[in-house]
C-alpha cells in the first residue's frame, strides 16, 4: 500500500535464500528467529550485499547483549523496540532507503 515490494521469510535461512534470489535494498527482521538469529542474518546479508540497509526489531531485553557484541565486531544496526507502530516502521523504511535515492549515479566512460 505504501509502494514498497516485500518478500516474507519465516526464518533466517529462508530470508538468506530469498535475498540470494532477489538482492534486497533493505532487510527488516526480528532479532529472535528460529535457527540463525536476526543479527547473524543481518551480518551475513551485509557481507553479501554491502549496500543493503538493515532494520532490526525486538521485544526482548537479551537483544541488547547481542547488539553490543555485533557493535564490538564493527556492525552497527538500527534497533526498534516492539511493538512497532506501522507509522514508525514506514518512517524508518523511508529513512533507510532515502540515502540510496539521493546518491548520484556514476557511469564508466
Amino acid at each position: 500500500m505504501s509502494g514498497y515490494a516485500a518478500t516474507a521469510a519465516y526464518d533466517g535461512d529462508d530470508a538468506l535464500e530469498a535475498a540470494l534470489l532477489s538482492p534486497p535494498s533493505l532487510l527488516i527482521t526480528d532479532v529472535v528467529l528460529p535457527g540463525m538469529n536476526g543479527i547473524e542474518l543481518a551480518i551475513t546479508i551485509q557481507r553479501v550485499f554491502p549496500e543493503c540497509q538493515i532494520l532490526l526489531f525486538s521485544g526482548q531485553a537479551s537483544t541488547v547483549d547481542l547488539l553490543a557484541a555485533a557493535g564490538s565486531a564493527g556492525h552497527h544496526f538500527t534497533l526498534l523496540s516492539k511493538p512497532v507502530p506501522p507509522e514508525r516502521l514506514l518512517e524508518m523504511v523511508k529513512e533507510k532507503l532515502r540515502p540510496m535515492a539521493s546518491q548520484p549515479i556514476s557511469s564508466a566512460n
